[in-house]
């Protein structure tokens, strides 16, 4: 177990400033305090429009959160040719390199191929992610409400449950609030963060919620995701320790009850 200071993980927080709605910023806050309740000393480098490559290459983790179409522009803006794309290198670098990150909703889509929006207007994506979203437009409702998933059961790189030997339901679902128009469809390349149990997760159709690529982790849970899922939480700040390290970490236990408690009701009410 740690309980040290001998550990150092340098979270990088893309884009804060234009994506980060509902309340997304609270998986940064998550991040950090887990760690110093452990001795791990936490620092967050500020990645908004204009960051230097080399600010990026510092990371261990990286976190970036939501948006609405406009603000995804300008970071699509940022990020490709001429203003970035030698920053789209080192991300899909650092990503195919299993440096750890969680990717949501916006982030996530904005990882794939392309998003079409309503009116056909198609933003292109970073091409990392084997996965494309398209809105269908007014017709078709919002995808809005609690959501529970079962975590994909393969246990593949990265996946939640690689590691652990689940002793109840709380290490294998995870619970948040997803509100998006967009449908996302996963490629052969890429596989699904975990099973629907309830909501709607990726399209509303398929019943998968979010992709795992390598130690890469995109999903629409909004909530934040980290409070109400400590174990996920915990899950990213082991790989990035064990990825920046190469040692095997055994991260020490917290007093996490009152989170498992929100949790727990969060999968009764949905799932009965």
């Amino acid at each position: 177990m740690i309980h040290n200071t001998k550990y150092r993980l340098i979270i990088g927080w893309l884009y804060q400033e234009l994506m980060s709605t509902y309340g997304d910023r609270g998986n940064i806050i998550a991040l950090q305090k887990r760690c110093e309740w452990r001795g791990i000393n936490a620092e967050v480098l500020h990645l908004d429009s204009g960051f230097k490559i080399q600010e990026l290459k510092k990371c261990d983790l990286l976190f970036m959160g939501g948006a609405q179409d406009m603000q995804q522009k300008i970071v699509s803006d940022d990020l490709h040719p001429p203003a970035g794309g030698e920053k789209v290198k080192v991300l899909r670098k650092m990503i195919e390199d299993g440096i750890p990150g969680l990717y949501i909703c916006g982030a996530y889509q904005f990882l794939g191929k392309y998003y079409k929006e309503a009116d056909e207007t198609t933003i292109p994506g970073l091409n990392i992610l084997d996965l494309y979203t398209e809105n269908p437009g007014e017709n078709h409702k919002r995808l809005i409400g609690n959501i529970v998933i079962e975590c994909h059961p393969e246990r593949s790189e990265g996946s939640l449950d690689s590691s652990a030997s689940p002793q109840n339901d709380k290490e294998t679902t995870l619970v948040g609030f997803e509100n998006h128009g967009g449908r996302t469809y996963l490629g052969k390349n890429i596989k699904p963060l975990g099973k629907v149990l309830t909501g709607f997760g990726n399209n509303g159709i398929d019943k998968t919620e979010g992709a795992i690529y390598k130690n890469s982790f995109g999903s629409y849970l909004h909530g934040p995701i980290l409070p109400k899922n400590p174990h996920f939480a915990d899950h990213l700040i082991k790989l990035a320790l064990e990825k920046k390290y190469n040692e095997t970490i055994e991260l020490n236990p917290l007093d996490d009850s009152l989170e498992h408690q929100a949790h727990d009701f969060v999968v009764r009410r949905n799932t009965k």
